[in-house]
């Protein structure tokens, strides 16, 4: 069991960042449907920089420097997702296109980017296999305390997880506190629900869109970094991240567009997503409706928070509505 919860973690983490980033951006009142093609940029990234650094090793990889083996994937991971919320902010903030749009182009742009550069990485190291191990790389990000193993399940539960796990709590309980206990917080909520109202008021609704969605967009692409180097361990394969992106969207409206909640909702989607494997090593035969479990959790959820109505469980007013100033 202690097994099934920690996998059940690892699984969630991706899905948290993607989460946290989402409701970033859309508490600014834009409805970011690229999200899955801005993690899997964000994966990419931090794999082409951690291929860069290996082979610029050589033949001394065992010396590799661990500051530098962790910084590079992590800054060129944030530079690429940066750079996809600045194309979302331009497209849907500047020319005000449709934001639904834009970001479903956004996705196709991101996996094809994405699918391109691996598979162009493949052909570089000649593999037989279709894939790009980058264990080295892995095994400093997913380095765990020394007295982890010395506790037990105490350890193994709490202490033996790469440190972009324990970052992802760290950040979706900052941006949870921001939002709700800052007046930077208050500023980008008053531009999700009414940005004429903010405007008026002497908010700069346009930058707080855009710092709002590319940094939304860089800890979303933390998610896809967390996905190759801890939970594939440094194995990268193109389409192999399937659609937790997808799912991270589906968890903003599980967690009622609160960061906090989305670590819970995390991880228990992780725990669904982890069941048929569970189910299977206990040899029931009808896995494939253990892998429905996480999209009808989601839907019953969407049909409750619906029903009840209340305005602290819905989204931002003006989400997915483009603000022309001139309407002012």
């Amino acid at each position: 069991m202690i097994s099934y919860i920690v996998r059940a973690i690892l699984i969630g983490v991706p899905m948290l960042y993607g989460a946290t980033g989402e409701i970033i951006t859309e508490k600014s009142g834009h409805l970011n449907l690229g999200i899955p093609g801005i993690m899997y940029v964000g994966a990419i990234g931090g794999v082409t920089g951690a291929f860069i650094y290996e082979n610029s090793c050589g033949n001394n990889i065992d010396n590799m420097n661990p500051f530098l083996a962790v910084c590079i994937p992590l800054l060129c991971s944030i530079l690429g997702s940066i750079l996809m919320g600045l194309i979302y902010s331009f497209f849907t903030v500047t020319l005000r296109a449709n934001q639904n749009v834009t970001g479903l182009a956004l996705t196709t742009f991101g996996i094809g980017l994405g699918n391109f550069l691996g598979g162009s990485l493949i052909k570089l190291i000649e593999s037989d296999m279709p894939s790009i191990s980058l264990g080295k790389t892995s095994s400093f990000f997913c380095t765990k305390l020394p007295f982890a193993d010395d506790l037990g399940w105490f350890g193994e539960l709490f202490l033996s997880f790469d440190f972009l796990t324990y970052l992802s709590i760290i950040i979706a309980i900052i941006a949870s506190i921001v939002l709700s206990k800052t007046r930077v917080g208050l500023n980008l909520r008053a531009v999700g629900e009414n940005p004429a109202t903010a405007d008026a008021a002497g908010i700069n609704v346009t930058k707080y869109k855009y710092v709002a969605t590319c940094i939304g967009s860089a800890i979303a692409g933390l998610g896809g970094l967390q996905y190759v180097m801890a939970y594939a361990t440094g194995s990268w394969s193109n389409d192999a991240f399937g659609d937790r992106g997808w799912m991270a969207i589906a968890l903003v409206i599980f967690a009622l567009w609160k960061p906090h909640l989305a670590i819970f909702g995390a991880f228990l989607f992780g725990a669904l997503f982890n069941a048929n494997t569970y189910a299977k090593g206990l040899g029931v035969e009808t896995q494939e409706l253990f892998k429905m479990l996480p999209y009808v959790v989601t839907i019953i959820v969407l049909v409750f928070t619906s029903m009840r109505k209340k305005r602290e469980h819905q989204p931002p007013a003006s989400l997915g509505l483009s603000y022309f100033r001139e309407e002012r």
